[in-house]
């Protein structure tokens, strides 16, 4: 299947840091990937550096088999859309207003169908004219979604399926909302769009993504299946934590969060 992104022995550095380190990662048309690790394993700049919003020290990234560096900013929001982990709004902007700024250049009326499409899909219908600071953390992190939905769906109209990149989209969602939220990027993954979250709760992380990519301390540990991935032993190495794993009647490995226990260290 055609690549829509892959990144290769991308590395950053700071000073005497290495924060991400010799990365290859390849992203098919309408796949889901989770990125899970460790606080500081490297998360959020990787997908930073996927999202072309970060340059890498070393190795480069290509977008549709471009080097991300050469595109111009508004042909970049044509190909991907990545809802970042903090997106603070103090001005007065209504719910819609703030969507309806994912069609960028595009005429409201022209994006008009997508925004309702995406308020809808985000279970925000009844709140596009509430003024969005008076909003709780996750109805804002909701709508911020749906604008970023809408600019998924002009570029693809434009330019057929893009990279959808998420940053702990869930950080603020209640769980009827975190599994709204795993839905509509299913739907998108199935339409063609490559999907990237980065995750910390590793059971939504099996339930969102089909391909687990691990990483510790910089570099790439694991990138696989998710039930090549997550294991007891991986669990205890990586995380530093035992815990038992079961598995639904699909196969899909879960976590029970009442057997877990640090791993004792000396």
């Amino acid at each position: 299947m055609k690549a829509i992104l892959q990144a290769r022995s991308v590395s950053l550095i700071l000073g005497d840091s290495t924060l991400v380190d010799a990365i290859d990662l390849r992203v098919s048309a309408g796949e889901m990937i989770a990125i899970v690790g460790p606080n500081g394993a490297g998360k959020s700049t990787l997908l930073r550096m996927l999202s072309g919003d970060l340059q890498p020290s070393r190795g480069h990234v290509e977008l549709k088999g471009r080097d991300i560096d050469t595109y111009k900013p508004r042909q970049l929001a044509q190909h991907r859309a990545m809802l970042s982990q903090h997106v603070n709004v103090t001005f007065p902007f209504t719910v819609a207003e703030i969507v309806a700024m994912g069609a960028g250049d595009n005429s409201r009326a022209s994006a008009h169908r997508l925004v309702d499409a995406a308020l809808h899909e985000v279970g925000l219908e009844r709140f596009g004219q509430r003024q969005l600071p008076t909003l709780s953390g996750g109805e804002q992190q909701r709508a911020h979604f749906a604008r970023v939905l809408v600019q998924l769906g002009c570029g693809e109209a434009l330019h057929g399926p893009g990279l959808l990149l998420l940053d702990e989209p869930t950080s603020s969602l209640d769980m009827r909302h975190q599994i709204d939220l795993v839905e509509t990027a299913r739907r998108r993954a199935k339409n063609g769009t490559a999907v990237i979250a980065v995750l910390h709760d590793l059971n939504l992380a099996m339930r969102f993504a089909d391909r687990i990519v691990l990483l510790h301390r910089g570099k790439l540990a694991i990138d696989g299946g998710r039930s090549d991935a997550i294991t007891a032993e991986t669990i205890r190495r990586i995380f530093e934590v035992d815990v038992t794993i079961e598995y639904t009647d699909h196969g899909v490995p879960f976590l029970l969060p009442q057997t877990m226990r640090p791993v004792a260290t000396r």
